[in-house]
């Protein structure tokens, strides 16, 4: 008798999917003071959620479910069934839980499985690739979007007597999978999901929840789904859920049967729905092995910084402040980058990263994501793919989706162990100057190439504006690239830069 191989996982955080319907009659029949009370207590319970208050991560949002199913609908994420645990109950000692019952709840945990890399099971095996190793910590623990729409379901693959899932073979099941994603990544910056497992745990084997800014781009996306195999021939589907977000401080205009804003209304300062992210945020450092984003800075409201790393990062802004470079805000200043390089033909790649772009720009955080490609004479130059943005969790999901365009060879500062990097971007040129900004590039690369500790350094231009370039630079130490900063031929590149170009260039350091 054969036995099919299951695939492996690997689980992140629990998710608690808690519904709630409000008794409408007792809440406009009780008296005035329970309504405040119960209303005080049901924002301090849900602010103090979505503000981690009882964890150091996670993520839990609130949202009002419309149609007959349910009233509220408190999204939890935690590392621990405890945590939830403690959740559900404090909920039950607040007043406004008296005027509510629970309708529905579905409790799931994230994973990731070997149908998406069979490497990161692999004993010792370590994914050398950055933006899959982002893409698996996004799946693990996942950031709550801060979409306005989000629509829950859970499903099962089917076991029927023609179609059975779990008779196919692996290889068959992850082709299905396969093609399944294809469809996602082409709603990339429209649609965000949160998939997570329940075989134990709850009556389906998943829970999946979608959220977007436009409910439609879920209707178009399940739709096309329906059609692949993996859904038409082997997909059952429990009941949908909808439901809109708002912060808790706006808890009143909801109980009040009031439009409900978006963003906060609490004149004392209530949180807006985006205000969570300050528990579990992750920082890369511009010069950390670990980095992969390569960030202009971190996350202004992180309370735990690397120490080593930003005292390191420090000594190395400090002294080009003292060159009079600027090289970078530590703090809430600046973008954070993805870098990643490709053989592939670049209008090919172009093209893909057009597409990809036009999903990113539906995020009000996608700065900019464009194709740079070598100026210099070297046949074997690669394509660079540069995407900015303004959050670091939003650059390391963007990775995950650019690290599956064509022919991608590597991402910055992840190629070489043994060498220290800097990039510099925002050279954008006075269109008057090009050329003089290129012809200075050529003498500075002549004196590059006699620099001890140098090894190459390349100009990128942005192929949709020629006056839009990055400077990215490979050296031995980091010692050798000071030299290199502390030299008269570098100040005499940074005071003609002050000349020649709009924006001023900032620095970013790969080891």
């Amino acid at each position: 008798m054969d036995r099919r191989q299951p695939p492996q996982t690997d689980e992140g955080w629990y998710v608690l999917h808690d519904f709630r319907s409000i008794d409408w009659d007792g809440w406009r029949d009780a008296p005035e003071h329970r309504r405040e009370r119960a209303l005080a207590e049901g924002v301090d319970y849900l602010s103090a959620a979505t503000e981690l208050a009882d964890a150091e991560e996670g993520g839990s949002a609130v949202f009002s479910v419309l149609g007959h199913k349910a009233d509220l609908l408190i999204l939890h994420l935690r590392p621990t069934l405890a945590a939830l645990d403690s959740l559900e109950r404090r909920f039950e000692q607040t007043a406004l839980a008296e005027f509510t019952e629970r309708a529905d709840s579905y409790l799931s945990v994230t994973e990731v499985s070997g149908y998406m890399s069979q490497e990161y099971f692999e004993e010792d095996g370590e994914i050398e690739d950055t933006g899959t190793k982002r893409y698996i910590e996004s799946r693990l623990k996942p950031e709550i979007p801060d979409s306005e729409f989000v629509s829950f379901y859970p499903m099962d693959k089917r076991r029927g007597p023609e179609d059975n899932w779990y008779d196919l073979p692996f290889d068959e099941r992850a082709e299905h999978l396969s093609a399944h994603g294809d469809i996602g990544r082409d709603y990339a910056g429209r649609v965000t999901q949160i998939i997570s497992g329940s075989v134990g745990l709850d009556d389906f084997e998943w829970g999946v929840t979608l959220f977007a800014d436009d409910p439609t781009d879920v209707k178009e996306l399940l739709t096309e789904m329906r059609f692949d195999p993996s859904s038409s021939r082997f997909a059952e589907f429990g009941r949908f859920l909808s439901a809109r977000r708002f912060p808790p401080a706006n808890l009143g205009a909801f109980l009040a049967g009031e439009p409900v804003p978006q963003e906060s209304t609490d004149p004392h300062g209530g949180h807006s729905h985006g205000s969570h992210e300050h528990g579990h945020s992750h920082d890369h450092h511009e010069h950390g092995g670990d980095s992969g984003g390569h960030h202009h800075g971190h996350d202004a409201d992180s309370p735990h910084d690397d120490e080593s790393g930003d005292s390191d990062d420090e000594s190395v802004r400090s002294e080009l402040d003292e060159l009079g470079v600027y090289a970078g805000q530590p703090h809430g200043e600046d973008v954070h980058a993805v870098v990643l390089y490709s053989a592939a033909d670049s209008d090919e790649l172009f093209e893909e990263v057009e597409g990809l772009r036009k999903n990113f720009d539906h995020y009000d955080t996608h700065v900019k994501t464009a194709v740079y490609e070598s100026q210099g004479s070297d046949s074997d130059a690669e394509t660079a793919v540069v995407s900015l943005w303004e959050t670091d969790r939003a650059a390391n999901t963007a990775a995950g989706f650019l690290a599956d365009l064509p022919d991608i060879v590597r991402q910055a500062g992840d190629d070489e162990d043994d060498s220290w990097g800097t990039m510099g971007m925002f050279y954008t040129v006075e269109p008057e100057h090009r050329s003089d900004f290129v012809g200075t590039f050529d003498d500075a690369a002549s004196i590059l190439a006699d620099m001890d500790g140098h090894r190459k350094t390349d100009l990128l231009e942005n192929r949709e504006d020629e006056n839009d370039m990055f400077i990215a630079s490979r050296w031995d130490s980091r010692e050798d690239a000071m030299t290199f900063f502390r030299s008269d031929a570098f100040a005499d590149a940074v005071e003609f830069g002050r000349d020649v170009l709009a924006d001023r260039p900032r620095h970013v350091f790969l080891a």
